[in-house]
């Protein structure tokens, strides 16, 4: 995902580097609960591009879950992950030290919108790789443009958006009204779907499929990490509803984000995850 700096004194600075570490930590967190998607993501790439690419492209990689996915499923591959934040990118150096894929993961500081200048020296690429990235970006269609002219004839782009935040509570959650997820939902999601069919094929790819991914994990399927994710995730939603939800919904909210209440998301034993992803698989020919 692309990142945005406040030039605004220090303190903006210091605002910039705390959205950007808590970012970070929710797609992190994203990875690790929905680790059986994104192996089912990853694999179905691998049966797509043959034999394996040599060289990934990773457009808007924030803190790198992505790299890291690829860099698994492929092993023979170099992977390069383009961001805009140092910051995230380093977070994906240390990242990959650890597992210990930094001789196979390289990072590139820059801005999609500006001249692709570093990014080409590290192409042509065989596969690339856009998750929850281009709607960021100021002209989608010179992105995908761009994209083409980077990629080897026969590669695929992978290109991939969420519906919106994952839904975890039942609807009864023992405070408040019943329905409140929903409603949040209601309230803070207004931006409209998003849809790459024909900017990809105007930019001269050809589609091979626009897939939606289901994804529906209770709480053992999903892992330890689900509490802290959907913590994190429903105080972010939080964050955007003082002004849109009723005062009752405010208050049981707060009361479920609220670790020392009973009620709280950090101690149930009943959350899970239903979201939808949609990707778009589509060819250089």
């Amino acid at each position: 995902m692309s990142t945005h700096h406040d030039t605004n004194g220090h303190m903006g600075h210091e605002r910039a580097g705390e959205a950007e570490r808590a970012m970070a930590q929710l797609l992190e967190l994203d990875a690790e609960v929905l680790a059986p998607y994104l192996a089912q993501l990853t694999g179905l790439l691998a049966r797509r591009v043959g034999p394996g690419p040599a060289r990934i492209l990773d457009l808007g990689s924030g803190p790198g879950t992505g790299s890291l996915a690829l860099a698994r499923q492929f092993p023979a591959a170099q992977v390069t992950a383009v961001d805009i934040s140092p910051q995230l990118l380093h977070r994906l150096q240390k990242q990959a030290a650890a597992r210990g894929a930094a001789g196979r993961i390289s990072t590139v500081e820059a801005n999609v919108d500006k001249p692709w200048t570093k990014i080409t020296e590290k192409g042509p690429f065989d596969l690339i790789w856009a998750a929850a990235f281009l709607h960021h970006v100021s002209d989608p269609a010179r992105t995908f443009t761009r994209a083409f002219e980077q990629l080897r004839p026969g590669g695929l782009i992978a290109v991939t958006e969420m519906d919106f935040f994952p839904r975890f509570l039942p609807e009864d959650t023992g405070t408040g009204r019943p329905g409140l997820e929903a409603r949040l939902h209601h309230a803070t999601n207004t931006q409209p779907p998003h849809e790459w069919t024909d900017p990809l094929a105007d930019a001269g790819f050809v589609v091979e499929e626009r897939r939606p991914f289901e994804i529906r994990l209770d709480g053992t399927q999903a892992g330890p990490a689900l509490n802290t994710y959907a913590h994190l995730s429903l105080a972010k939603l939080r964050s955007h509803a003082t002004d849109i939800l009723q005062a009752d919904d405010l208050a049981a909210l707060d009361a479920l984000l609220d670790e020392t209440q009973p009620q709280s998301i950090a101690h149930r034993d009943d959350l899970s995850v239903r979201t939808t992803r949609t990707t778009w698989l589509a060819h250089r020919p």
